[in-house]
This record gives structure tokens, sequence and C-alpha cells, in this order.
């Protein structure tokens, strides 16, 4: 749902922050959590860094929702799940993030959340699913040779998302007020007295009204 989408993006740049260009970093110069790589192919083909630091807030959501939520179908993925995955596309690449939810889901990891995969997820128990690919997200995480450069940072991330998506799928709908139906009027109840002298003065017409 869009509302999902926004307020996930916006916890997303929470954590992507600004212009950094960390020579540690293998994805290169990136702001609001884009590379310039990323920039190129959905604002401005021949962008340089320059054009890369002075991306807006509203351009940095028309690439995440191309690029990572509508790649991991998070329009029809249940609430919390969604913002899971594609936080975890966002950080580690949109195939690897659908195939870890696959692999949780016991489906197919063809790296496409499609219908089998969503099917899935909505039989399941959402906390469950958010738990398990959290933890298997940092066990990825620790096993990349720059852990001990961010690894801090990612722990921080994934915990903040757990919470968030959890928060999330236990969430329920609101409740309305029930609707009391309006009474359906009654014809007033006339008396049995009043109803007998009714009967006999329509008998008495009868009788003195001419017939042909």
């Amino acid at each position: 749902m869009q509302r999902n989408f926004d307020r996930a993006l916006a916890r997303v740049l929470v954590h992507e922050g600004g212009f950094v260009n960390h020579p540690s970093d293998p994805g290169g110069a990136t702001n609001l959590g884009i590379t310039l790589a990323t920039f190129r192919r959905y604002v401005k083909r021949n962008g340089t860094v320059a054009d890369l630091k002075a991306l807006t807030i509203a351009q940095a959501g028309i690439v995440y929702r191309k690029q990572f939520w509508d790649r991991v179908n998070g329009y029809d993925l249940p609430d919390g799940i969604d913002y899971a995955v594609f936080d975890f596309a966002v950080n580690s690449g949109q195939s690897r993030a659908a195939k870890y939810l696959q692999a949780v889901l016991g489906v197919a990891q063809d790296g496409l959340v499609g219908p089998i995969t969503i099917a899935a997820a909505r039989r399941a128990d959402p906390v469950a699913v958010i738990g398990k690919l959290c933890a298997d997200r940092m066990a990825f995480l620790r096993r990349l040779k720059t852990w001990p450069v961010f690894g801090r940072g990612w722990t921080s991330r994934v915990t903040f998302v757990e919470a968030i998506a959890k928060e999330w799928a236990r969430e329920k709908p609101p409740t309305l007020p029930p609707v009391t139906p309006e009474p359906v009027p009654q014809p007033p109840t006339v008396p049995e007295s009043q109803s007998l002298w009714a009967r006999l003065l329509r008998a008495i017409i009868a009788l003195f009204t001419p017939r042909n």
C-alpha cells in the first residue's frame, strides 16, 4: 500500500543519510543511499558526483520505488514483511533480499517475488517471518569483509528494522463502531374495540350501498 511505502522510505532515508563517499564502500559515492550508477539509470544519464550531491528527496523516492519497492512487490506483501524486505533490498540488493525471504517461506529461491512467494507470505506468521529474515540478514552481513568497518551500523539498522516491521505486522485495522439500524416505523396499533366498530361501520355502509 502507498502508506507503507511512504513510511518505509522515510525510515530507509534515516539510515542512508546524506552524501557519502567512503573509500571502503564498494558502491562508491552515494547520496540518500543512491549510488552514482543508480542515479544515472533513473535520474540523469550522464550525471556527475556533483549532480548526485544535488539529489532531491522527491527524486530519491522515485528511484527507491522503481529500483527496490516495485521489484520486491512491496505493495502485495503483508504489512511489516514489506518493510523488512524493502530495507534488505536497499542495503544488499533486490535479488538477495527476495531469495532470503523465499528461503524463510520455504519456496523456490529464484530472486523474484511473484504470486507463489506472495501467497506463502500471506499464509505465514508475519512476526515469525520478520524475525527469521532479519536474523538471516545479520548472518549474511557478518560474513562480509567490510563487517569490521560497517558492522556496528548494520547491526543498529537491522535491529531497528526488525522492531518497526514487527510493530507494523501487529497493527490492526481501526475498529469502526457498530452500526445500529434505525427502527422500522410500525403502523399504530388500533385497539380491538375500535377495530370492531370499524368493521361494523363498513358492513353498514355496504348494506346501504346500491348495487348495479
